[in-house]
Order: C-alpha cells, then sequence, then structure tokens
C-alpha cells in the first residue's frame, strides 16, 4: 500500500518534527546570537513566538485527523479534569509572561527582579512551563486516543524538560554564585518556597493578572469548539 506522508499518521509526524524543530534549532545558542545579532533581541522573541504557532497549530489538527486508536473509554466527568486545571494555568501563564523573571520564559533585559520578592517565580520558577504541564496533563485525561496521548505526552515531557533544561542553561549564563543568590526563593516544586519562609507581597497587578486570566479562561472555554472541534462545556 502507498504511505502517504501528508495524511494519517505520517502528518502527525511531520507536524511534530517540525514543532521539535521549530522550537529547539532556534534556542540552540548559536542560532540565537546569531539571530538576535541581526534582528534584535525584542524582534527575535516576537518572531520565535509568532512562528512557533504555526507547528503548533498544525500538530494539533493532525492529531485530530489521525486513525482513532482507543486507549481508554471517554467518561464525562473526564471533561472536569481540565476545566478546574487550566485556570490555575492561565494565571500561571499570564503571570509568568508579564513579571521579570532572569531565570526561566520571557526573561527581558532591563527588568528589575528582586530576588527577596520574586512574585510569581517564588510561587514556581517557571511558571509558563508548568501552565503548559498543567494543560498538557489535564487534557489527556478526556482524550484516550493514541494521537492525543502522543500530543499531550510530547508537551508534558517537553515541560519538564525545559524545567530542567533552563536551569542548567541559566546556571551557565549567569554562574553558580548568581544563579544561587536569584533563585533562593524559588524552587522547580509549586509553593516549596512558602515552606521554606518566603512570604508573597501582592499588590493591585496581582488582581489585575488574574482578571486577565479569569477573562481569558472564559473567552477560551466558549470558543473551545471553534479552535479545537470539540466543546469544552458537557452538551
Amino acid at each position: 500500500m502507498f504511505f502517504d506522508p501528508l495524511s494519517g499518521w505520517g502528518e502527525l509526524a511531520l507536524a511534530l518534527a517540525a514543532f521539535i524543530g521549530s522550537h529547539v534549532i532556534p534556542s540552540r545558542q548559536p542560532v540565537r546570537a546569531r539571530l538576535t545579532a541581526i534582528a534584535g533581541e525584542r524582534a527575535y522573541l516576537v518572531a520565535y513566538s509568532v512562528l512557533s504557532l504555526l507547528p503548533l497549530g498544525w500538530l494539533i489538527q493532525a492529531s485530530a485527523n489521525a486513525p482513532y486508536v482507543e486507549l481508554w473509554p471517554y467518561a464525562d466527568w473526564q471533561r472536569l479534569v481540565p476545566q478546574l486545571a487550566m485556570p490555575p494555568a492561565l494565571a500561571l501563564a499570564v503571570f509568568g509572561l508579564t513579571s521579570p523573571n532572569p531565570l526561566s520564559i520571557g526573561r527581558r533585559r532591563g527588568t528589575r527582579f528582586d530576588p527577596e520578592h520574586p512574585g510569581i517565580a517564588g510561587i514556581v520558577r517557571h511558571p509558563v512551563l508548568w501552565a503548559t504541564l498543567l494543560w498538557s496533563v489535564s487534557h489527556l485525561v478526556p482524550n484516550g486516543d493514541l494521537a492525543h496521548a502522543i500530543l499531550f505526552g510530547v508537551f508534558t515531557a517537553l515541560s519538564i524538560a525545559g524545567m530542567l533544561l533552563l536551569d542548567r542553561r541559566s546556571r551557565r549564563r549567569l554562574g553558580e554564585a548568581e544563579w544561587r543568590s536569584l533563585s533562593r526563593n524559588t524552587s522547580n516544586l509549586p509553593f516549596a518556597s512558602l515552606r521554606r519562609g518566603w512570604v508573597p507581597r501582592p499588590d493591585l497587578s496581582v488582581v489585575v493578572k488574574l482578571a486577565a486570566a479569569l477573562a481569558l479562561y472564559l473567552l477560551l472555554l466558549f470558543t473551545h469548539p471553534y479552535f479545537a472541534g470539540v466543546p469544552a462545556l458537557a452538551a
């Protein structure tokens, strides 16, 4: 039988390779240094973020188009898992992308980071990756077919590996002493810094960011059938 690489499992494999390649290749230090020297740090980050969305959309579509192979049966209660997990996931994403954090994704030059009051990094060092982890694990539960298990399993693995990789890169970039100084009130485990004695200092910006996360959650909840093909709420 003729194998068509642009349909079924072939399309999923190509989309997966494109997605991983779009993240791994531009983020390698020699490539990133060359691109930022040409376009600048801000332009690189914007282009990297925008271009990453294209293979992501293809990967999601390819997962939906792949042959259905059931791994576990669907039950209505499974919808509750992403419904409960996505509000904190989106809050982590909003806080992570709008807060200074030299140790993780979204670090911005010229922004002030106080290691005594690290903000969202005091809750968890890599909030954006934890948001991705919550999204992928929670969506795995109601999607018990092989293609979506591959999709969300890959995101789960990349989220965990990303935290370890970012820590290693930060140690090398900052030096061990500076990294320890900046990370002393952060942790890869949520709320571990609270148990060590760190006390958060919420302000008005916390309320604004939580409101933004809630608005984003409601938007995604009701538009889910249009971009994912299935309703997030029970019919």
